[in-house]
């Protein structure tokens, strides 16, 4: 199913499409028109003699310099070669093709100018599955000008893209695809890469992978109240409703679906009159992350939905504007909120398997073991858990105050956006084995209970069985780490996220 940019609005789902199942993309009849409208006014302005910032005036701390008219094709060549200056491990292909379906997103709005031969081979590119070879480590925040050069320069046959799974230099890239190099004209280089579209690509598919974290996430406290026999009145409909802060009316529905059925419903059924906070707090504290996650995919929709090139080509003015439209705080910020909320999630989610190891809390064995003192059944498990949670609490710093002034202090601010998703990334990441060891506690104390199963919630049975259907219940010690492993991809590839069951 293609999708098609320029003219509907296009969401994060639109992108993962895209990105991780190969999706095409189409450039919509109105787009085109913009597209060639606003072509139409840089052509006319380039041979004016009014100084237009990346037109015919130098870029960076070059601003002001006026550039020979027989110049402005070439200048642009050189302006992306010249900011091809990332390093580092390249991107895996879904997140090259993010950034590819970003950047097309981004100048179908029809603000940036770009000739619309340059346009439709970016959109070839893409089809053709040609995934030019962008390194992970260079961009402030200030526009991403390091990836996207990257991402350019096959487009006019130099750098590298894989394709058909091998990497290739630029030319023979497009030769095999059966693509030809374009020609840049005045603006071109600067529409390819003067703009956000690494951090909004990378920051979409972080926050699609953190919302289903998230689900995944409830899916296994349920269960942990299963085997805890938690007292479920702080999921009560009125008791949410009476202050309902940010997602928590949500997050106890959602947790009241999966226990539908269960025995815990019934008044009198918890063991305990009230429990730990941990497991108390749950819709507070994951409603006010998921509402940190929607805040941050709603500023990523903006992003792939707008012209936030500078300077702007305004076709119906018929003028071009410098602008601040390429600085992206409130995407930063929002990334750099969900990692600190996630790391609320974590902490808890730390607590509760501690609380699992104890007797006096849970009436269950020391450790989760039936066989005693001279078993160590979960035990050493804690030191994953505190090793995870050091992880999670470092990433969880916030990253959009780590700048400098460059270009002669001329760009004296910068909101690190990349740097942040990325860090988000690497915490979802150690989330998911949090998760992982979650589920394995839950179904170890469902187990040492002999709960039966009919006494379960729906989803809280569901889980339980998909956990047993990749690890046997622990009996005699064994090494839990490929356990957790196991469990842990199996949470990567969606398996306990409700919403995909």
């Amino acid at each position: 199913m293609t999708i098609e940019v320029g003219e509907k609005w296009v969401g994060i789902d639109d992108l993962v499409r895209v990105a991780r199942t190969g999706e095409s993309v189409l450039l919509a009849a109105g787009a085109r028109a913009r597209v060639v409208a606003a072509r139409d006014v840089v052509m006319r302005l380039s041979t004016s003699g009014l100084p237009i910032y990346g037109l015919n005036s130098a870029l960076g701390a070059n601003t002001g310099a006026v550039l020979p008219e027989g110049d402005l094709e070439d200048y642009q060549r050189r302006a992306v070669r010249a900011r091809a200056v990332a390093v580092g491990p390249a991107y895996e292909r879904s997140s090259v093709r993010a950034m590819q379906f970003a950047r097309v997103a981004g100048m179908a709005r029809g603000g940036s100018g770009v000739s619309p031969d340059v346009l439709d081979a970016c959109i070839a590119l893409l089809n053709h599955q040609v995934h030019p070879v962008v390194p992970r480590f260079g961009s402030i925040g200030v526009a991403d000008l390091p990836q996207l050069s990257h991402l350019a320069l096959p487009l006019f046959g130099e750098g590298e893209a894989e394709f058909g799974g091998e990497v290739l230099s630029g030319s023979v890239a497009l030769e095999r695809a059966g693509l030809k190099p374009v020609k840049l004209g005045a603006k071109d280089g600067l529409a390819l890469i003067s703009a956000n579209a690494a951090t909004t690509a990378r920051a979409a598919l972080v926050l699609h992978d953190a919302t289903a974290a998230l689900n995944a996430w409830l899916a296994a406290v349920a269960l942990g109240y299963e085997g805890f026999r938690a007292n479920l009145s702080p999921l009560h409909p009125s008791a949410v409703a009476a202050r309902p802060a940010t997602g928590q009316v949500e997050v106890a529905k959602q947790l009241r679906a999966l226990l539908k059925g269960s025995a815990l419903l019934t008044p009198g059924s918890a063991r305990r009159v009230q429990d730990p906070v941990s497991m108390r707090v749950v819709a507070q504290v994951h409603g006010a992350a998921q509402g940190m996650v929607d805040l941050a995919r709603t500023q990523v929709e903006v992003e792939l939905n707008s012209a936030a090139d500078s300077p702007l080509v305004l076709a119906d003015e018929g003028v071009m504007l410098s602008n601040g439209n390429f600085h992206v705080p409130a995407l930063a910020l929002a990334l750099d909120a969900c990692a600190i909320a996630l790391a609320q999630c974590a902490s808890m989610s730390v607590a509760r398997c501690q609380r699992f190891m104890s007797p006096a809390l849970t009436g269950l064995p020391l450790q989760l073991t039936r066989h005693g003192p001279a078993h160590s059944g979960f035990a050493t498990v804690q030191k994953t858990l505190t090793a995870l949670w050091a992880e999670i609490r470092l990433r969880a710093n916030p990253g959009s105050l780590d700048y400098m002034p460059v270009s002669e202090g001329l760009e004296d601010h910068a909101c690190m956006a990349l740097g942040v998703a990325e860090k988000l990334d690497e915490l979802v990441e150690r989330v998911r084995y949090l998760i992982a060891i979650e589920l394995l506690v839950s179904a170890q104390a469902v187990d040492l209970r002999e709960l039966d199963e009919t006494l379960m919630g729906e989803g809280a049975r569901r889980t339980y069985r998909q956990v047993r259907d990749l690890v046997p219940v622990l009996d005699e010690d064994r090494p839990l780490g490929p356990d957790i492993d196991r469990v842990q991809r199996a949470v990567a590839a969606g398996l306990f996220d409700p919403a995909q069951t």
